[in-house]
C-alpha cells in the first residue's frame, strides 16, 4: 500500500468547515479510484486561535513538521480580532517562500448549472488557468517605515523581480499551456509604467517563449487584461502573471466564472523537494463562519489539485467530475451559486457522486 502523508490545517473562519468536506471527498475518491494508495492525514490546529493562546501562529518546530509531509491541505487564515498581517506574514506567505512554492495555479471554469454574471456565456466557455508567481515580486517582504506614527511617516514597499524567478514561472506556464488543447498563453505586464521590474519580466518572457514555438503567446498590459477578463474571458487559456497581478486577476476570473466559492488553488514546488500546499481562494469569511452555509467546492477542487500533484489522476478526475455533476443536477448548491444547501449537504452530494 502506497501511503501519501497530508498535513491538514483547517485554520480560521470557514476554513475548518470546508476543509472537512474536501477531506471526505479526496478520501472517498482514493478509496474507490486509486486502490493500492492511502492518504495519511495529520490534522494541525494552527491559526489565529492558536496565536491568541500561545503568541505565535505555529509552534517552534512547525516548519519541520510540515516539511515531513508530501502535501498540505489548507483552509484559510484571518480573524477580525487580530491584525491580518499576523496570519498572513507568520504562516501563509512564509510557507510559500520556505517551501519554494513558486507556482501558484488558479483555474477558473464556468460549470454547467452555475449562473454566470456575464450574459451569453455557455458552460465551459470560460476555461482559464492562471500561473501566478508566488515567492517574490510585489509581495516580497522588503521595505520599512521611517518616523512611524508621526505626521512625517514614510513607508517604502519594494517589489523584487529576479531573472531566475521570472523565467521559472513563465517556463512553468508555457509547459502547462503546451499540455492544453488550445496551447495559448498570455503574459501580463505593465512595463509601460513600471520600468524596472516589469521590463525584466518582459525580457524573461521573450527569452522563454523562443523555446515553445508550438504555443501561441502574446503579452498584455494588466489594465487591458482586467477589461478583457470581463469583456471576453473565453479568449484566455493559460495566463502568467506576477504575484500582485495574478492575485487580483484571479479574484476577477472567479467572479466571472460564477463564484469565488468555486475558486481552487495550488501552491506548488515542482521539484517536490518540499511539500506543496493546496487551498481555496476565498479566505476565512468570518461573516458566515459557523453558520454551515459556506460553499465547500473550492476546497474540494483544491483537493483535486492535491491529488493531481500526488499523481493520483483517476481520483482527481473523479472529484472534478463529481463536482460538475452536483452543480449540473442542482440537487445541492449553496447560496452563492443559487441554492440553499448547507456545507455538509454539498459535501454529502459530492461524496455520493464520487
Amino acid at each position: 500500500m502506497a501511503t501519501h502523508s497530508i498535513a491538514v490545517i483547517g485554520g480560521d473562519g470557514i476554513g475548518p468547515e470546508v476543509i472537512a468536506q474536501a477531506v471526505r471527498a479526496i478520501q472517498a475518491a482514493v478509496a474507490k479510484h486509486d486502490r493500492g494508495h492511502e492518504l495519511h492525514l495529520t490534522h494541525l490546529p494552527w491559526g489565529s486561535e492558536f496565536y491568541k493562546k500561545h503568541g505565535h501562529i505555529l509552534p517552534a518546530d512547525g516548519w519541520d513538521t510540515l516539511a515531513r509531509h508530501d502535501a498540505i491541505l489548507f483552509g484559510a487564515v484571518g480573524d477580525p480580532s487580530i491584525p491580518d498581517t499576523i496570519p498572513v506574514h507568520q504562516l501563509l506567505l512564509p510557507m510559500r517562500r520556505k517551501f519554494d512554492q513558486y507556482v501558484n495555479l488558479r483555474p477558473a471554469y464556468l460549470f454547467d448549472g452555475v449562473p454566470c454574471p456575464l450574459a451569453g456565456k455557455a458552460p465551459g466557455s470560460i476555461d482559464m488557468l492562471v500561473y501566478r508567481e508566488n515567492t517574490e515580486g510585489e509581495y516580497a517582504p522588503v521595505g520599512g517605515k521611517l518616523y512611524p506614527d508621526t505626521d512625517k511617516e514614510v513607508a517604502v514597499q519594494t517589489s523584487v523581480f529576479t531573472r531566475a524567478g521570472c523565467e521559472r514561472i513563465i517556463r512553468a506556464a508555457f509547459e502547462g499551456a503546451r499540455k492544453r488543447p488550445r496551447k495559448k498563453l498570455t503574459s501580463i505586464t505593465k512595463s509601460n509604467a513600471l520600468l524596472y521590474g516589469m521590463t525584466l519580466w518582459d525580457v524573461a518572457y521573450e527569452a522563454v517563449r523562443k523555446d515553445f514555438p508550438d504555443v501561441q503567446s502574446h503579452s498584455l498590459l494588466v489594465d487591458a487584461a482586467a477589461m478583457d477578463f470581463v469583456r471576453k474571458p473565453e479568449s484566455f487559456d493559460v495566463v502568467v502573471a506576477s504575484n500582485l497581478f495574478g492575485d487580483i486577476l484571479t479574484d476577477l476570473s472567479a467572479a466571472v466564472a460564477g463564484s469565488i466559492g468555486l475558486a481552487s488553488s495550488a501552491n506548488v514546488n515542482p521539484t517536490k523537494k518540499f511539500p506543496s500546499m493546496f487551498e481555496p481562494v476565498h479566505g476565512s469569511a468570518p461573516d458566515i463562519a459557523g453558520q454551515g452555509i459556506a460553499n465547500p467546492l473550492a476546497a474540494v477542487l483544491s483537493g483535486a489539485l492535491l491529488l493531481d500533484h500526488l499523481e493520483l489522476r483517476a481520483s482527481a478526475d473523479a472529484v472534478r467530475k463529481a463536482v460538475a455533476a452536483v452543480l449540473k443536477s442542482d440537487t445541492a448548491r449553496t447560496k452563492d451559486v443559487g441554492g440553499n444547501a448547507t456545507t455538509v449537504q454539498v459535501g454529502d452530494a459530492v461524496v455520493a457522486a464520487v
